[in-house]
């Protein structure tokens, strides 16, 4: 496995991104890539949805990128959606390199990192996006990810919210629905969002279970094709819900870590012959 860590640019250097690479044979067929956003509240940075999560789909036969977004005081002005923008550009334009197929990139977060994947499949062509990113008529989409898969994740800063999440995407502690709006993403879902896999425990007391409710119907009504699997019990933040991550039992679960081996099935219908 290859494996390095660098600043994807010097203009974020909060922003670091780790690779989990296959040795690439020119013989062997390109492999899928994914990105991996931890989650955290945006505060922080949250281990176990962070390199176990890369290894988890490095094991499936994917190439991993496990993306450590600005957080904190440097997480407003759309910092961290820029950033997650620039991994999925960086990783297109380097798929070569990589062995990667640049049809099928796919981005995973959990949590504020969900609310994070979730942004680059939904807001990839905003205008501060795109003026970021340099994007043009020439590379239209770099940017896109083919799928998302949002893991309990924050979706709307309006209904039943994480508030903290959204004192960090705006940058001050008291916030109005105006503040928040345009961070509620089921909001700018539009026939252009990547397709998504989404999944929540129903008894989630952190991100309430509205937040995946308000996205699948957001989804839906502008018919863009999703996958969800909610399950009726689980704390929030179980990661892979195995024994191998969590110690607390509550956490562990061989009903709700079947999402895992879901989420690979659903990228299959994504393969080209």
């Amino acid at each position: 496995m290859i494996t390095k860590t660098f600043v994807l640019d010097e203009r974020y250097p909060d922003c670091t991104l780790t690779t989990y690479l296959h040795e690439h044979n020119p013989n062997e067929k390109l492999r899928p890539a994914m990105i991996v956003c931890p989650g955290g509240g945006y505060h922080k940075l949250t281990p176990c949805e962070a390199d176990p999560i890369a290894l988890y789909y490095t094991s499936a036969g994917m190439n991993a990128f496990l993306l450590r977004y600005s957080i904190g005081a440097t997480a407003k002005d759309y910092i961290p959606l820029i950033e997650a923008a620039m991994t999925i550009k960086h990783v297109r334009e380097h798929a070569e390199e990589y062995g990667i197929d640049p049809n099928r990139v796919f981005i995973v977060g959990f949590s504020a990192g969900g609310h994070l994947s979730a942004s680059a499949g939904i807001l990839w062509n905003a205008p501060v996006v795109r003026e970021a990113l340099g994007i043009t008529e020439e590379n239209e989409g770099i940017n896109r990810p083919t799928g998302m898969i949002l893991s309990y994740p924050v979706i709307t800063g309006i209904g039943p919210r994480h508030e903290n999440s959204f004192r960090y995407l705006v940058g001050k502690k008291d916030l109005c629905d105006e503040d928040r709006m345009p961070f509620s993403l089921e909001y700018h879902i539009d026939e252009t969002t990547a397709p998504a896999f989404i999944w929540h425990t129903f008894d989630d007391k952190v991100v309430p279970i509205e937040s995946a409710l308000l996205f699948m119907n957001a989804m839906n009504a502008h018919k863009v094709p999703f996958e969800a699997h909610i399950f009726p019990e689980g704390p929030h933040g179980m990661s892979l819900a195995t024994a191998e991550i969590h110690g607390k039992e509550n956490y562990v679960s061989e009903h709700v870590a079947s999402w895992a081996k879901l989420s690979l099935e659903w990228m299959k219908s994504f393969e080209q012959e």
